[in-house]
This record gives structure tokens, C-alpha cells and sequence, in this order.
């Protein structure tokens, strides 16, 4: 048996092994639904946007195109509905606490066609990309 150089040590040492990941899951996870309640408290803050007298709700965009994402990373962890949907609960929560009860009592859920599109348009969006997770789920374990 040839006895290890310096230089096959090092290699050793700084080449990652390809069967561990850099960051665990639990931490990718946990960011994940940290990004969910960020999404959820800007998506409130830009619900109720007008530009020249005219409504956009970019919360409501933002959301919709960022929550089946972040449902789908989730997915990518653990296909477990719970799991995957831990940004959509995160978001929820915090659309939910921060739109009823704000900060300071004020409701950042005003009563208009905005405040209804937020929680509808998220929550549709966010169950699109927690189906596509459990399909992908389905396909894989019934070898089809």
C-alpha cells in the first residue's frame, strides 16, 4: 500500500465530497420559509399601489409568480405536502396577522378588489405549485 503524499492529504481536505451537500436541507429549508414570510409582509406593503390614479398591486404579482417557486424548492427537499407547503403556511400567516391585525392596529387588508386578490391570487398560486410538487411525487413513485 503507497503511503499518502502532502498533496493527496490536501486534495482530500479541499475536494467536497459529492455525497454531502454544502448547506443541509434543514437550513435550505428554514430559508426558504423565511423567504415566504418576506414575500407575505412586501406583498402587503405593495398591495395597495396606484400609479398616476391608476391601481397596480404589484403584491399581488409578486406573489403569484414567486410562492410556486418557493413551494416548488420546498419540494425539491421534502415531497411531504406539509413541507413543501411551508412557504405558503409562512406567507398565509403573515398575510393573515400583518393584513388583520398590523403593526400598530392598523388593517393593511383594506376592503377593495386589491386586498381580495392578494390572499385569493397567493393561496391559488401557491396550491398550483404544491399540486405540481405531489403530481411529481405520483409520477415518480408509480414508475410512470
Amino acid at each position: 500500500m503507497p503511503e499518502k503524499t502532502v498533496d493527496d492529504t490536501a486534495e482530500e481536505i479541499l475536494a467536497p465530497d459529492p455525497q454531502q451537500p454544502l448547506v443541509p436541507d434543514s437550513v435550505l429549508l428554514a430559508l426558504l420559509v423565511a423567504d415566504g414570510l418576506l414575500l407575505g409582509a412586501f406583498g402587503l406593503m405593495f398591495t395597495p399601489l396606484y400609479t398616476n390614479g391608476i391601481p397596480v398591486p404589484m403584491g399581488v404579482v409578486l406573489s403569484i409568480l414567486v410562492l410556486p417557486w418557493l413551494v416548488r424548492q420546498a419540494g425539491e427537499i421534502d415531497t411531504r405536502p406539509a413541507v413543501a407547503g411551508a412557504p405558503l403556511i409562512a406567507w398565509g400567516a403573515v398575510v393573515c396577522v400583518l393584513g388583520l391585525f398590523g403593526p400598530g392596529g392598523d388593517v393593511m387588508l383594506l376592503a377593495d378588489w386589491q386586498s381580495l386578490a392578494l390572499p385569493v391570487g397567493g393561496i391559488g398560486a401557491g396550491l398550483w405549485g404544491l399540486r405540481a410538487v405531489t403530481e411529481r411525487e405520483y409520477r415518480g413513485s408509480s414508475g410512470g
